[in-house]
C-alpha cells in the first residue's frame, strides 16, 4: 500500500493564519480531492509546522494526490521539497484505515545511510512492545514509513508517526523503560539527523 504525506498552506486571503477555511474546502465532499486515495488523517500543527499549514496523509492510489492538492484553489503549496512525500509502510501500520483516536500525533523524520534503514526498522519494532505498554504515559506508534521511490542503495529516509494522549505523555515517554531505552539508543546511533512535527488530529 502506498502512502502520501503532504504539508500544504491552508490559509487563504483574509484568513492567512487560520487553516479552518482551507481545511473545510478540501474536506468537502468527503475528501473527493484525494480520490481514488483515502484519508489516513488530517493534522493541525502544535509546533513545527507554520500556523497556516495543514498536514494531510493519504493512502491507496496516491500518485496524483499531491498535484490535486497543489491545484486546489483554496490551498497553497510551500516551496520546500519535503512537503510532499511518497511513502511505503514498513512494520506499521499493519492494516489500512483512517486515524480516529483523538490526541497528539508526532511526525519524526529520520535521515540515515541506506545501509542502516532495515536495522532502524528492526530496532523500532523490537522496542515498541516495551515502549507502549507503560502506566506512566500513553503512546502508540502508528506508522513507520520509508520513501517509496528513493534509491535505497544510497539514501535512507524514514517517517515515524506516534500517537500520544497529550504533550505530557510525549515528554514522559522520552525516558521509556530500560529495554525500550536501550533499543532506541542503538537506533539513535544510526540516525544522522531528525526533525519532529507535533500535531493534533482534526476530527470535525
Amino acid at each position: 500500500m502506498a502512502y502520501l504525506f503532504a504539508k500544504v498552506r491552508a490559509g487563504v486571503p483574509g484568513y492567512t493564519r487560520d487553516i479552518r477555511p482551507g481545511y473545510a474546502a478540501i474536506r468537502k465532499d468527503n475528501w473527493a480531492v484525494l480520490a481514488p486515495a483515502k484519508l489516513w488523517g488530517a493534522f493541525r500543527g502544535l509546533f513545527g509546522p507554520l500556523s497556516n499549514e495543514l498536514i494531510v496523509v493519504a493512502y491507496g492510489e496516491v500518485g496524483g494526490v499531491g498535484e490535486a492538492l497543489a491545484n486546489h484553489p483554496m490551498v497553497g503549496w510551500p516551496d520546500r521539497a519535503d512537503d510532499v512525500l511518497l511513502l511505503e509502510p514498513t512494520v506499521r501500520p499493519t492494516t489500512d484505515g483512517p486515524r480516529t483516536r483523538e490526541g497528539v500525533y508526532v511526525f519524526r523524520f529520520f535521515h540515515a545511510a541506506a545501509k542502516h534503514v532495515d536495522e532502524i526498522v528492526r530496532l523500532s519494532a523490537e522496542a515498541w512492545p516495551h515502549f507502549e505498554n507503560v502506566d506512566r504515559y500513553r503512546a502508540i506508534p502508528q506508522g513507520l514509513f520509508r520513501l517509496r521511490d528513493a534509491d535505497h542503495r544510497v539514501y535512507g529516509r524514514l517517517l515515524l508517526c506516534t500517537w500520544y494522549d497529550g504533550l505530557a505523555s510525549w515528554e514522559e515517554s522520552r525516558t521509556p523503560p530500560g529495554p525500550a531505552r536501550e533499543l532506541f539508543q542503538r537506533r539513535h546511533a544510526l540516525i544522522e539527523s531528525s526533525r519532529a512535527y507535533a500535531t493534533r488530529l482534526i476530527t470535525d
